[in-house]
């Protein structure tokens, strides 16, 4: 039986530290490749049903692109995920300010989140299974964020070709948290995503106004574009006359899971035409943003001259619910001494399994 192995290399360095890439290879055909640098998931190889691999997620050429901006490739966004109002939240009493990094709120943890952080690294070994074990700490104030946090974020992949992202936190003063994964998958190995079929485990969204910021209600998704209960072809519902798409550009939305709190389940499955390959989103987070590339214009390549266009690729991040800081009815996202905050996502590939 083929053992799971884990691997490092340089790639580089920024303002004087040294990064490296982090390679885990199931041994049985799927590898994936983590930059230190955001902690960023940079390539994840699989192979289809006739055993061809290729990267199923979007990527950059090298490490001054990633440290340069760019719409998060991969990167692992914090220390909140998706936006805060207007900035703003209020936790125990006092007021505390993100730099406003997207139409006037904040996006992702601001312009400098954890996305543009070195993480320190060191690989495991269980049964099975291979690791990289990525760490921050983030400072008091970091962002306008209370608190001193120190973050993990650990990799793990197993000789069925799952791989498991798990997330945890601790802090010395109460803060919110709300960590994610950013990558951009399109599963055909080319092209774009409007073929591919999603279907998503959730029965309502959240609508946004202008801005992406949620209404502060929860839409059912029956009889609109959102309804993905069933598989659906991502380009026939983007495709769509709807208010919410026109003003996002397509899916910028995200769904609320069903079974809020029931530990791993399914939140999305993905399948590329032909189903050459399938991807399952399993997650403990109570929701997913979906997310159809509606920003990215062909400026960005992968090295070998391909470009990210529009659409051609979607993004599934597993999360809480977006300005939950501001919506005390929604999941609480607040940490406290004492407390760990901990979620896990596993990307799967049931085409692999027969």
């Amino acid at each position: 039986m083929p053992r799971p192995t884990v691997h490092s290399t340089p790639f580089g360095s920024v303002h004087g530290t040294q990064t490296r890439l982090w390679t885990l290879d199931s041994g049985t055909g799927v590898r994936a490749e983590v930059l230190t640098y955001g902690a960023s998931l940079h390539r994840l190889t699989v192979p289809d049903t006739a055993g061809t691999p290729a990267s199923v997620v979007r990527s950059l050429p090298a490490l001054d692109d990633y440290a340069a901006k760019h719409p998060y490739f991969g990167a692992v966004v914090g220390r909140y995920a998706n936006r805060i109002a207007h900035g703003r939240f209020t936790l125990d009493g006092a007021e505390h300010h993100v730099p406003a990094n997207d139409r006037g709120h904040a996006l992702h943890g601001g312009p400098d989140g954890f996305h543009t952080k070195v993480w320190d690294a060191e690989p495991d070994h269980g049964d099975g299974t291979a690791s990289v074990r990525l760490s921050l700490h983030s400072p008091d104030g970091d962002m306008g964020f209370p608190g001193a946090l120190d973050s993990t974020v650990t990799y793990t992949i197993g000789t069925d070709g799952t791989l498991a992202v798990d997330y945890a936190s601790v802090t010395d003063r109460a803060t919110v948290v709300n960590l994610t994964n950013h990558a951009y998958f399109e599963l055909a190995g080319g092209g774009d995503i409007l073929g591919h079929l999603l279907e998503v485990d959730a029965d309502s969204y959240l609508p946004v106004d202008d801005d992406g910021i949620p209404l502060g209600r929860q839409d059912p998704v029956g009889g609109t574009p959102f309804d993905l209960t069933e598989p659906r072809v991502i380009g026939e519902r983007l495709g769509a006359d709807d208010g919410q798409l026109r003003a996002a550009g397509g899916f910028d939305h995200c769904w609320v899971l069903r079974d809020t709190g029931a530990g791993l389940r399914r939140a999305a499955r993905l399948t590329a035409p032909g189903a050459t390959r399938v991807l399952e989103v399993w997650t403990t987070e109570p929701g997913i943003q979906v997310y159809t590339a509606n920003q990215l214009d062909g400026s960005y390549t992968d090295g070998a001259g391909h470009r990210h266009e529009r659409h051609g690729s979607v993004c599934l991040e597993t999360q809480h619910l977006p300005d939950s800081p501001n919506r005390p009815e929604w999941p609480s996202t607040v940490l406290r001494p004492g407390g760990t905050g901990r979620s896990r996502t596993e990307l799967r590939f049931p085409h692999l399994r027969g």
